[in-house]
């Protein structure tokens, strides 16, 4: 089939159920988006996408093909074969006589077209018998959806059509599917002109053969008048056009010249020489087929002639009764001037008056305007696949962009503005590194620290997308990641909290090259103020500067292989959380002295699974595996640790699953009270509720003294020190005694 049909049943799918059910069932078929108009398709194609759409659509397949068979009549109108279908006849019986005649014409630009035929048979009883011919099997439920559209539309009839007959005939072309249609007609009428003639359906059921009667016995213009003067009778409203056209037409049931009388002279004035000269491809046979007469004839074909492809003709038969004969008025059926040289034939072979000339010419303007509008067609298709191509390549461009900087912060640089650098009140920054690393590198093939590497890095790359933290950069074996940024967010502790777990267990799964055994990370987050900008504009990166980033550095230089090590003030935010911390004490943190940190165990309240964002449910009766970070339980043979790293990697191939994180305002503010309430635990390496009284005073003692001297001092100013000397001295110690037990 022409890929016209294909086309129209894709617009048919789409109108009507949208573009996802098309998409859904073209890939179910497996067949192209889009079909060129002009372009021959396998008619499985069609078949395939018929069998789809009944399946997709839980409708049954004559349904389906009805309902296609109606569209296809509005999509043929629309596509610019309106006037050509309202003129093949005045009525219905007409317009499928002449289905045909249409399909021939068509197909001298549609040259590989199979269409099927149609020949119509008129009852006594006004029904008509419509006979079906058709190569292809099963497509016979569309013929009542296009002549029922054909009749509503064009004649305002309604019609059904039942099947009374389906066989199968065998001819020189292979086997047909004959099917007949009784065609019932039931006329439309306005409501009320159907009121109107309600009471009298012989005026109805009779109209159309008194009209042929009475037309037949009058001259056409008397005729035509009566005709108008009848539609506005029946019909008070404003015809159009067609209307009008329809109506003339109908005048003489395509017969006008019946308004005028045949002349029969007594003698025929043509000679046998000129008759056969002006009509060269006529032909005469009796009803054995023996040929009496023919325009032109040759005793033997010469044997060059055999390669030649035949000459078909087409024409007219009318039966002579009197000379019992045949008369066959034809002309070559050429359709083109390659047809017309492969048989060796010129313009000048066929008669003057033969519309085959001009029919040739023609049709050969119209053949170039067809290759001219399938090429634009192809260019067009062309152009499309490109597109699309395009837009897949730009997507997967900012896909690689939006993984090296923030989308916002990539969208103002597309667009060529400045990013102006942000200041973060609070975040939590994440470092990470190998243990051993330099040893590991020393030992190892350069390409065997890139797979260990690579086979890390994806897991944590995935695990940034389970948590939505940032990935700012990674250099060799050190990773770095902020939560809170470049989104504020009030969770970010958490986020980073758990994206550490999910790291440590990660890390068990990746094979240390040198010894075999798992590899060690060491990992350090603390909690602080950012400032977050792009620097450079070769190789653009999005950086964080500010203290926050040293002492999150230093908690991973200072900290224990296979342990996250927390800053005092990240252990602030998460210290109502749900997370197990345990302390680690004073430790001496360079260019910052003496800071009190802590070690994160597990999330009590999170899953092994939840926390790498994998489906399904732990299988462990507690969450002591999830992180339980004791050197002797990574300890295992060589065998079973491949085994379960297979497994391990398997499972984290997996598509990540976003753990559930509910943010608020609140929580953000108390979180930076927490903060700085933690600032003068980094100082002393305590918490201030945690103090002996005795070090909580020396903490405040200058507070005290400046506050004692300016109270005497105004002491003395105005009164004498003499008498107030032990109130005021009592006063001083009341006021240093509820500071102590304030603080």
């Amino acid at each position: 089939m022409y890929g016209f049909i294909n086309t129209c049943l894709k617009s048919l799918v789409v109108e009507k159920y949208g573009e996802e059910v098309w998409e859904k069932l073209r890939l179910q078929a497996g067949v192209q988006d889009t079909f060129l108009t002009f372009e021959v398709y396998k008619d499985e194609i069609t078949m395939q996408l018929v069998d789809k759409a009944c399946k997709v659509l839980g409708v049954p397949a004559d349904m389906v093909l009805r309902e296609f068979g109606e569209y296809f009549f509005e999509f043929c109108k629309r596509s610019g074969y309106d006037h050509m279908l309202r003129t093949l006849g005045g009525n219905l019986y007409e317009f499928i006589e002449n289905l045909d005649a249409l399909h021939s014409y068509l197909s001298l630009s549609y040259q590989e077209m199979n269409a099927p035929s149609f020949r119509v048979e008129k009852n006594e009883d006004g029904s008509m018998h419509l006979h079906y011919y058709s190569d292809r099997r099963g497509l016979y439920h569309i013929v009542p959806g296009i002549i029922g559209a054909a009749a509503l539309d064009f004649f305002n009839i309604e019609i059904s059509m039942e099947i009374v007959n389906q066989t199968e005939e065998e001819e020189r072309t292979g086997k047909k599917e004959h099917i007949v249609f009784l065609v019932t007609q039931n006329p439309v009428l306005p409501y009320k002109d159907r009121k109107k003639y309600s009471s009298s359906p012989p005026y109805l059921a009779d109209s159309e053969k008194q009209s042929e009667t009475q037309l037949n016995n009058e001259d056409p213009e008397k005729a035509k008048n009566t005709i108008r003067d009848r539609g506005n009778l029946v019909c008070p409203v404003k015809k159009s056009h067609w209307k009008t056209i329809r109506g003339i037409i109908t005048l003489g049931r395509g017969k006008l010249l019946r308004g005028f009388d045949p002349v029969y002279p007594k003698s025929l004035w043509i000679d046998t020489k000129t008759f056969c000269n002006g009509l060269p491809f006529h032909m005469v046979f009796d009803k054995e087929l023996r040929v009496k007469q023919a325009g032109t004839r040759r005793e033997m074909m010469p044997e060059s002639w055999k390669q030649r492809p035949m000459l078909e003709l087409r024409g007219q038969m009318i039966w002579m009764e009197s000379l019992q004969c045949m008369l066959y008025l034809c002309s070559p059926l050429l359709r083109t001037l390659h047809e017309l040289e492969e048989r060796q034939m010129h313009i000048a072979d066929i008669a003057p008056h033969d519309v085959t000339r001009d029919l040739i010419l023609l049709n050969q303007q119209r053949l170039a305007e067809m290759e001219l509008s399938n090429q634009l067609e192809r260019k067009k298709e062309e152009l499309r696949i490109l597109s699309k191509h395009l837009e897949e390549e730009k997507k997967k461009t900012e896909a690689l962009l939006y993984a090296m900087l923030p989308q916002h912060v990539a969208n103002q640089l597309k667009e060529g503005k400045r990013v102006e650098a942000g200041e973060f009140k609070e975040c939590t920054i994440l470092f990470s590194d190998v243990v051993t690393f330099t040893n590991i590198c020393a030992q190892c093939e350069p390409i065997q620290i890139v797979l260990m590497l690579n086979t890390m890095y994806l897991q944590f790359d995935r695990l940034t997308t389970v948590h939505d933290v940032y990935k700012v950069e990674t250099i060799g074996d050190a990773y770095m990641v902020v939560g809170g940024v470049p989104v504020p967010v009030s969770t970010h502790a958490e986020r980073v909290a758990n994206f550490a777990l999910g790291m440590v267990i990660a890390a068990k799964g990746v094979e240390n090259p040198v010894s075999g055994n798992p590899i060690q990370i060491r990992v350090g987050i603390h909690t602080g103020p950012v400032l977050a900008g792009v620097v450079g504009e070769k190789m653009p990166r999005y950086c964080l500067f500010g203290d926050t980033v040293n002492i999150a550095s230093r908690m991973e230089s200072h900290g224990v292989p296979s342990k996250i090590h927390l800053s005092s003030s990240t252990y602030q935010c998460l210290k109502y959380k749900n997370f197990e911390m345990t302390e680690r004490g004073e430790i001496e943190v360079k260019g910052k002295g003496k800071m009190h940190t802590y070690f994160l165990v597990r999330n009590k309240a999170a899953t092994e699974n939840e926390i790498m964002g994998r489906p399904g449910k732990d299988t462990d009766s507690g969450h002591e595996s999830v992180q339980s970070f004791q050197e002797g339980r990574t300890e295992t043979t060589p065998s079973s640790h491949q085994t379960v790293n297979q497994t391990q990697q398997e499972r984290d191939q997996t598509t990540a699953i976003a753990m559930k994180y509910i943010d608020s305002p609140t929580d953000a503010q108390n979180s930076l009270k927490r903060r700085n309430q933690a600032k003068s635990a980094d100082l002393t390496g305590k918490e201030p509720n945690q103090l002996p009284k005795s070090h909580r005073l020396e903490m405040f003692a200058p507070i005290f003294a400046i506050y004692s001297k300016f109270l005497t001092l105004y002491m003395k100013q105005h009164f004498s020190y003499d008498l107030l000397h032990f109130p005021v001295v009592g006063l001083i110690l009341y006021i240093k005694y509820l500071m102590i037990l304030f603080f």
